[in-house]
């Protein structure tokens, strides 16, 4: 494998998305920032919020942002424009605390986590306008991903050190309890901190990628959840990550919180 770090940057990453065009963006959380980096490696700020922390871009080329401090999801434009706030504070009726990570299904549905402790909540927000609480009870949920048929959702519960299994019945709506997917290896120390799973990514192939923060690791289990393979990150605190091709991923986090930060791009 090959290993290639694309900046270092003063504060810790997150957010890892790329346009139909290979530019990548990362948020800063503390930062303010949201950077994109050209296909000449080249760094510019491409927007602000106060925290901003994952990010997806839609078809059109609209960016849904996590703001953990806000409590928002906020949409800007492609050209990094502030839009609107997609939610606030609240959504189906339940408090929003710390909108962590995202993603959208195929119809443009979204998801979102909520990562607080114990209590922590997956929302869901239709196209239609529809707003759910998909499952509640969760100790720090994370990164999350949708299957490729998009009948169950792979959740990381941070300081539960495991992958979820949630199965939808049908958009925003879980069939049943979830189920554990994958436990994850634990750091020799013992401390919660030093594991905690962050951002998921899932191959063409069914293997799922996790960012294990704290373990300077990026996991790859199959597609039943075995471990296939850690590979060391480059950053001691590994936040998140996505598929720039086939064949490569690019990788966010940093040396500590608030900074300094940094991304990579590993060559599988």
């Amino acid at each position: 494998m090959i290993k290639e770090q694309i900046a270092g940057l003063p504060f810790y990453t997150e957010g890892p998305a790329i346009d139909d065009q290979g530019n990548f963006y990362c948020t800063t959380l503390t930062g303010g920032s949201i950077l994109k980096i050209n296909r000449r490696n080249q760094v510019s700020e491409w927007a602000r919020s106060a925290c901003p922390n994952g990010q997806v871009i839609l078809p059109g080329g609209d960016h849904l942002v996590c703001d953990s401090k806000l409590s928002v999801v906020v949409r800007f434009d492609a050209d990094g424009q502030f839009l609107k706030n997609e939610l606030a504070l609240f959504c189906a009726d339940e408090p929003i605390s710390v909108p962590n990570d995202l993603i959208t299904d195929s119809q443009g549905n979204l998801y979102f986590t909520d990562s607080v402790r114990n209590n922590g909540k997956i929302f869901f927000l239709g196209t239609n306008g529809e707003q759910k609480v998909v499952t509640a009870g969760l100790d720090y949920p994370n990164g999350l991903v949708l299957a490729h048929d998009e009948r169950c959702l792979y959740v990381a519960e941070s300081y539960q050190n495991r992958i979820l299994q949630i199965d939808l019945k049908a958009p925003g709506e879980e069939a049943g309890s979830f189920s554990v997917f994958a436990a994850l290896p634990r750091h020799h120390s013992g401390q919660l901190h030093l594991n905690l799973p962050d951002g998921l990514a899932l191959a063409k192939n069914g293997e799922l990628f996790v960012a294990h923060y704290g373990m300077q690791m990026v996991q790859v289990l199959s597609a039943t959840g075995q471990l296939l393979t850690s590979i060391e990150s480059g950053m001691p605190l590994t936040s998140n990550l996505c598929f720039l091709d086939d064949n490569s991923i690019m990788v966010t986090g940093g040396t500590g919180e608030p900074g300094p930060g940094g991304v990579f791009k590993i060559q599988l």
